[in-house]
């Protein structure tokens, strides 16, 4: 099983940025634990701050993988185009979130991309990449 995980902009700086909100873990030490946690699966991960780079790496593993993990940060409430991209694709795709975005600032509310994912995990810390994971095993 394949199972790719993107992260969106500002994702590279977990660990140092807002620790209140996301927490003190960088991504790169979670990621080590999931690979430890499913030895099983293949990962592929990826983060960019760009949104066209977000756009191209969901088609390189949209149509070959098992399943997409996408945090896509703040293009979650403003890109049609990573919305499009989603749409495109076969691979199934779910949101995350590590905080709870319905918690936060009323625009945070709104999800571009929701309606073409699978499902949503929100408010869950990284917890939530591994609940993504288990539901692509069922």
């Amino acid at each position: 099983m394949q199972i790719a995980i993107i992260n969106g902009p500002n994702l590279n700086l977990l660990g140092k940025r807002e620790p209140g909100i996301y927490g003190s873990e960088s991504f790169e030490d979670y990621f080590k634990q999931l690979q430890q946690l499913f030895p099983a699966i293949r990962f592929s991960y990826f983060q960019s701050n760009v949104e066209g780079e977000i756009i191209n790496f969901l088609h390189e593993t949209g149509f070959s993988f098992d399943g997409i993990l996408l945090n896509a940060g703040g293009y979650t409430h403003t890109s049609v185009a990573i919305r499009d991209a989603i749409a495109a694709i076969k691979t199934p795709v779910i949101e995350i979130h590590i905080s709870n975005v319905y918690a936060r600032e009323e625009f945070r509310h709104t999800s571009l991309i929701a309606p073409k994912c699978v499902g949503s995990i929100c408010g869950l810390g990284m917890k939530g990449y591994e609940l993504g994971v288990k539901y692509f095993l069922k």
